[in-house]
């Protein structure tokens, strides 16, 4: 299986929906769908601000990645986060996750983003050695964190 991307847009919402609640399930995220939907739909729109790829085919997608944009001075210019990158547990391990990085890496270092980040839970072994094999390192210096407004 490939993990081909595709932008998403407005009209794959409804696909997206239940994949990014799977994905806040299997966090402990809590959030209801008006919420999500929400969130999920000026990136869909168009936002400078981020955007979202369906990872699989268009019509019965695998998982997504969405990403963050912003500036950063210490790396030069414009950098991205994924604040979200989830594949359907059924079809984990097959190189979909590595893939998808790779390319977004590719992609985004083409367009001119200067680094990409990401945060990973410290007891999450399998993401952290997938991260680690596609090129992200600890910054054992900084601690990620969060002030909700």
């Amino acid at each position: 299986m490939s993990a081909a991307l595709h932008l998403a847009k407005p009209e794959d919402l409804d696909r997206l929906l239940p994949l990014v609640a799977a994905f806040h399930a299997e966090e402990g995220i809590t959030q209801d769908d008006t919420t999500r939907r929400n969130a999920l739909l000026p990136l869909l729109e168009g936002s400078p601000l981020g955007a979202i790829y369906i990872i699989g085919p268009t019509r019965a997608p695998v998982g997504y990645i969405v990403l963050t944009f912003g500036w950063s001075v210490e790396f030069g210019g414009m950098d991205a986060f994924v604040d979200e990158l989830f594949i359907r547990s059924a079809v984990r391990g097959r190189g979909m996750g590595s893939e998808t990085l790779l390319t977004l890496s590719k992609m985004l270092g083409q367009a001119g983003v200067r680094a990409l980040h990401l945060e990973v839970d410290r007891e999450n072994e399998t993401a952290k050695r997938l991260y680690a094999r596609t090129g992200f390192k600890a910054r054992d210096r900084y601690m990620l964190m969060t002030r909700e407004l």
